[in-house]
């Protein structure tokens, strides 16, 4: 069968599967594209609807290709409808309209979904975020003199609560754990983060688990473990996020912390590749530790490498982790992941900003994590970003020293 006859069909049109669809075009390749997405709306991106989408004077979806470069690129976009099963055996999605997709190559870019709070008493003042409809119907509520809770001191609950400071509510945030960002941020960059929303006006109530909530429709009661209650007008959910998996899983695909993929994001099925939010994959700078990414970058890198391997590539994913998240006027960036480090070095840049490196037992560096105003950290974590890839073992004192560059480490 020739590349001219061969039909690619993408089911997820975010952020993984417009990269995807776009990049095999990029690639020459010539046959059938469509793109399965279950919003109405062009593949767009999801950072800002915790930020601009929310804080914005008219907000808008930051589309990934309009409709004119859909058509120019004669990709074909189905919005609005799922994809509802996989007839491995005749090479056929199936979707939501009746309809019957033919594919040759299939990419599974389904994302993943706000993990639900497990208890009674939630009503239509408990909300979540996930898609630009959701951002809309938070953003109604966002105003000065409203009370918002916000259940999740992760990056989403906390990204929500400086955009509803920002617009002049009033925010408790309530988070289960000892303190905030406990997933992958280290305790010293969490505490500046803590300071800073507390500085804005911001409530946290850390190491408060929930014992009930209810929701009477006019008002969130929120009763904490501990005796505290918080009233809100809004409450807004962010306690992570779970792959969406439940298409795979009944086509009879390997699950694992989401659809499990090999280097080359291929699944069990050698036509049925995976990438971004939903899948879990080998990473190879880490002795081939199965991870799952949430994250913006990862979802764009990997939906290139998807549509590169299903044009036949066989090339493995090679990237380093990265992360960031804006709050007030303050930048996180995280490169790699900290928790494989044993030891960590500091170094303090200008304007309070530092970093700090973190070293495998075998003196490797694993991960490096910044913060600082603006892009105070960017360059460094970027350069970090190279050495990790490199699996280099620098000094800790030269890591350490604000007078050796680590471009040159780089170099060595």
């Amino acid at each position: 069968m020739t590349a001219m006859t061969k039909a690619m069909v993408i089911i997820g049109a975010g952020e993984c599967g417009g990269r995807a669809a776009l990049a095999l075009r990029d690639l020459g390749f010539e046959g059938p594209v469509t793109l399965v997405g279950d919003e109405p709306h062009l593949p767009y991106e999801r950072p800002p609807l915790s930020k601009e989408a929310m804080t914005g004077e008219a907000p808008a979806i930051k589309a990934i290709a309009s409709d004119e470069i859909l058509a120019e690129r004669s990709i074909r976009h189905i919005h609005s409808v799922q994809a509802v099963a996989i007839d491995r055996a005749a090479h056929v999605v199936r979707l939501s309209d009746g309809s019957a997709l033919p594919y040759d190559k299939l990419l599974l870019a389904t994302g993943s979904l706000p993990r639900k709070l497990p208890m009674p008493g939630l009503g239509a003042r408990c909300v979540y975020l996930r898609t630009f409809n959701d951002a809309q119907a938070i953003r109604a509520h966002l105003r000065a003199g409203n009370r918002v809770a916000i259940v999740g001191g992760g990056f989403i609950g906390l990204e929500l609560a400086a955009s509803a400071r920002k617009l002049g509510a009033d925010v408790t945030v309530v988070e289960a754990q000892p303190r905030i960002l406990m997933r992958g941020v280290p305790a010293e960059i969490a505490e500046i983060i803590h300071k800073q929303h507390e500085a804005e006006g911001v409530t946290i109530l850390a190491g408060q688990g929930i014992a009930a909530i209810a929701d009477d429709g006019a008002e969130v009661r929120i009763a904490l473990a501990g005796g505290l209650e918080v009233v809100a007008d809004l409450a807004i959910i962010g306690i992570g996020a779970v792959p969406v998996t439940a298409l795979a899983a009944e086509a009879g695909l390997t699950i694992d912390n989401g659809i499990a993929v090999d280097a080359e994001l291929r699944t069990g099925d050698p036509d049925i590749f995976a990438a971004g939010d939903c899948c879990s994959f080998p990473l190879a700078v880490y002795g081939g530790r199965r991870v799952r990414l949430e994250a913006w970058r990862n979802a764009q890198e990997q939906g290139a490498l998807a549509a590169r391997n299903m044009l036949g590539a066989g090339e493995a994913h090679a990237a380093v982790p990265w992360f960031w998240s804006d709050q007030y006027g303050l930048t996180l960036q995280i490169a790699g992941l900290s928790d494989e480090g044993h030891s960590v070095v500091r170094r303090d840049l200008e304007d309070g900003a530092f970093i700090l490196f973190h070293l495998a037992g075998d003196g490797r560096l694993v991960a490096a994590s910044g913060i600082g105003p603006g892009n105070a950290v960017a360059r460094d974590i970027r350069l970090a970003e190279m050495l990790i890839a490199k699996r280099a073992k620098p000094a800790p004192e030269a890591l350490g020293s604000q007078t050796v560059k680590l471009k040159s480490l780089l170099a060595a």
